[in-house]
């Protein structure tokens, strides 16, 4: 490890604070406003809730993690499908469900230890259930970038999202330094400025909006109705599956680049409450499921700052965004096109990154076990298959997959152990 320029508890000065924090801001920037746009959820309130669950998680793992969590990609297809069933509230009800689950498999990890629920989500499992959100999403992806506002293909409207697009790949391959950690966010300004040009654009919403003005919340018992269905648990809860590995990557990585073992200290089920009680504030409030990013673990191996006053700092700052009305109404303005474009590279590299998960765990497809678990998940997943035993009691899609692939891992013979130290094994697999 690289000695760093600020340490975890290292205090940066006023002027470093300010630079460094908006450098974390606009790395998660892109991804955590796509989601919302995606799904028909207010922009301001990602940015909102992704401050406040960011706070959350530095207070729960005791200002030793230095962590940014965003908008969760995972959940899109579940909120979609829950907003279709029961509304905006349905979604919140379900993330807010699925953030529980986090405090329970945290409670679980404390009195128990972590080597369950790595037999409980091996790569074999988790890797082809990201292939199948990835790939699932496609169709939504393709279709807001061929289609202009009427439904129908569009020549113009297609070009904006192949020029975004290509903008997004050439600042991924081509860039170098902090620029190479925000191709999404600059893929959406080239895209917007040639969608500008194309007269796709209505900016009479950003002419209208105040600078500041109050975002629009979505509480419970306000503005939706409080009622748990089993439609809404089966939707959302299994995705947890998911986002449980991917968090558990994250920790690892986040470790080797800071050089602390957070697997045994501040420990994994305190870095798992904090991002349960992230998504659960952001369900609280009208904001998309949360989750440690990338991109801010990028910037921390970049910078080697690692200071949790610099993430902190974010995350004030993009509540603070999250109020500024004219912001706001600038992103609501961003052309579907644009969002399609880098939609399909996004949830291609989902995808992808299930691909490599099987790769980086040396998974075995000359064995069978692994076949058969794998080629069940992603056909089920993919093919959109469901069990549906009553209107209110179904189980459909990504659930369904993610639950027969636990349940084969379980029953079929041959299951690996799992090593008892997961930092040591990643640091083995690393020096292999």
């Amino acid at each position: 490890m690289n000695k760093p320029v600020l340490d975890v508890k290292d205090v940066p000065s006023f002027g470093q604070l300010i630079t460094l924090s908006l450098q974390h801001l606009f790395a998660m920037f892109g991804a955590t406003i796509l989601v919302p746009y995606l799904v028909g959820l207010n922009p301001a309130m990602a940015l909102i809730s992704s401050g406040l669950g960011t706070i959350a998680f530095l207070i729960v793992t005791k200002w030793q993690v230095p962590a940014y969590l965003g908008s969760s990609f995972a959940f899109i297809a579940p909120i979609i499908a829950a907003k279709a069933a029961g509304g905006p509230g349905a979604a919140m009800i379900g993330s807010f469900l699925a953030g529980l689950v986090y405090g329970v498999v945290a409670l679980v990890i404390k009195r128990a230890g972590y080597r369950w629920i790595m037999n409980l989500l091996p790569p074999i499992v988790v890797g082809p259930v990201i292939i199948v959100i990835g790939l699932g999403l496609a169709n939504v992806a393709v279709s807001m970038a061929m289609n202009g506002p009427d439904g129908k293909y569009s020549l113009t409207h297609f070009s904006v999202a192949l020029v975004t697009l290509a903008a997004t790949i050439v600042c991924s391959i081509f860039s170098r330094g902090i620029f190479s950690l925000v191709p999404v966010l600059i893929g959406i300004m080239v895209g917007y400025v040639y969608a500008l040009a194309m007269g796709v654009v209505d900016l009479s919403g950003v002419a209208k909006a105040k600078f500041f003005e109050m975002p629009e919340f979505l509480l419970p018992f306000v503005h939706y109705d409080v009622r748990v269905t089993w439609d809404i648990v089966l939707l959302m809860v299994p995705v947890a599956v998911v986002t449980l590995s991917e968090h558990i990557g994250h920790q690892l990585v986040l470790s080797k680049v800071v050089g602390r073992d957070y697997i045994q200290k501040p420990g994994l089920h305190r870095s798992i409450f904090g991002d349960g009680l992230a998504t659960m504030i952001s369900a609280f409030i009208g904001g998309p499921p949360k989750t440690t990013y990338g991109e801010n673990i990028g910037v921390l191996a970049i910078t080697r700052v690692y200071s949790v006053y610099v993430l902190a700092g974010a995350a004030v700052l993009a509540i603070i965004f999250g109020f500024v009305g004219k912001i706001t109404a600038l992103i609501s303005s961003i052309p579907t096109p644009v969002m399609g474009g880098v939609s399909i590279l996004l949830f291609g590299i989902i995808a992808s990154s299930g691909l490599r998960m099987l790769v980086d765990s040396k998974v075995d497809f000359g064995d069978k076990r692994n076949l058969v678990i794998s080629s069940v998940i992603l056909v089920i997943g993919i093919g959109g298959a469901f069990i549906k035993v009553s209107e209110q009691f179904q189980i459909q899609g990504m659930a369904l997959a993610a639950l027969s692939g636990v349940l084969l891992n379980f029953i079929l013979p041959g299951r690996p152990e799992v090593n008892e130290n997961l930092f040591e094994e990643q640091h083995e697999n690393d020096v292999a």
